[in-house]
């Protein structure tokens, strides 16, 4: 299996994290119920938001990553800019395919949040960061014009005019599970990530403080919430989660996020040539592989034994024991992780990433 440095080996552990906080998510989606109050239920709905932030952010990195070399002429960066949309048109065709089965699918709103961002990907960092706020600020101000349960049947997770101009829109923009406002948000922050240097130790230690003070003030904040301490409105508000994604949501997940990512940079320095991170390594390369197909084979055969009709994937007909979705979705990463392992001392590529790279050469 081919080395990886260090940087590169933190960051994707930090997507191979990301994958088991999506199998654990998306399946308990599927075939859970939300509302279940016992304690593994409640363990499980941790990864709700979390693993989609870090995701998105780990997006946002790897364009970082791609177009963060200081001195590119005006024909690098012309080439870079065209990978970059090539790359998001892949996702984005890709995206609306899978949407056909899978409805909560991510790919076509990545392939907004890189179209975007190949707008600005060699400005000063320090503008990501406005770019992000300004995301969020949309996002609020939208929200005021438009109420965000538009299109959506909440019970069955329907989204009913979808296929509309104006309903693809707003879907896609605003409401949808990973609108680009404010998930451009989230994926602004991640190329300000990715342009730090992840090597200076005293920005680690900086990023680590700000990241649990903020998640523990939010955390906290949020509890109150719960517990009905402010006015009902802003209970509301504050105790919000994923659906709609509020400003609280997005510094408790980017926080949080942060802190996922600073964990798995230390272990990929400390652990860099261990076997077992470079498997886990080789696993956050294939993240599109596993994304795709844990939502169309995993789903399968999740349903299959547990007897489950995949008519509608989202409408929640039956609900399995949280211990077997947890069972389930550990099993399923431990495969992937092993068929990562062996794809990758054979191809330097996944199956659908070389697919990309394929396509969009």
């Amino acid at each position: 299996m081919e080395k990886t440095n260090t940087r590169i080996a933190g960051f994707d552990l930090a997507r191979a994290y990301a994958i088991l906080g999506m199998l654990i998510v998306n399946f308990n989606v599927v075939f859970g119920n939300l509302n279940d109050p016992s304690w593994l239920a409640a363990f499980m709905r941790l990864f709700n938001g979390n693993s989609s932030t870090v995701f998105v952010m780990l997006a946002g990195m790897g364009v970082a990553f791609m177009t963060g070399r200081l001195g590119y002429s005006p024909e690098e960066k012309k080439k870079l800019r065209s990978t970059v949309l090539k790359r998001a048109t892949f996702l984005f065709v890709s995206g609306m395919l899978l949407f056909l089965w899978w409805p909560a699918d991510i790919l076509h709103f990545y392939a907004i949040y890189m179209e975007v961002a190949a707008l600005v990907l060699f400005v000063p960092s320090r503008y990501y960061l406005w770019l992000a706020a300004a995301a969020v600020v949309v996002f609020h101000a939208l929200i005021l014009a438009i109420p965000f349960e538009t299109g959506w049947n909440f019970s069955t997770y329907a989204y009913a005019d979808f296929w509309t101009v104006s309903g693809f829109l707003r879907n896609t923009f605003y409401n949808g599970w990973n609108a680009a406002f404010p998930w451009l948000a989230f994926f602004f922050v991640g190329m300000w990530l990715g342009r730090l240097d992840w090597k200076d130790a005293a920005l680690k230690r900086t990023l680590f403080w700000y990241a649990i003070a903020v998640f523990v003030l939010v955390e906290a904040v949020q509890l109150l919430a719960v517990a009905d301490v402010f006015p009902a409105a802003v209970n509301e508000y504050l105790a919000a989660d994923y659906l709609p994604p509020f400003l609280p949501f997005q510094l408790s997940t980017i926080s949080f996020g942060i802190l996922v990512l600073l964990v798995c940079f230390w272990l990929g320095e400390r652990f860099v040539h261990q076997r077992w991170l470079q498997v886990l390594s080789a696993t956050g390369q294939m993240t599109l592989t596993h994304y795709v197909s844990h939502t169309t084979l995993g789903m399968v055969v999740f349903a299959i034994l547990t007897n489950v009709s995949t008519d509608d994937l989202l409408a929640r007909n039956v609900e399995v024991a949280p211990i077997w979705i947890l069972l389930f979705s550990i099993g399923y990463f431990t495969l992937s992780v092993a068929l990562s392992a062996w794809w990758s001392s054979r191809f330097k590529n996944g199956p659908l990433e070389a697919l990309m790279r394929w396509v969009t050469r």
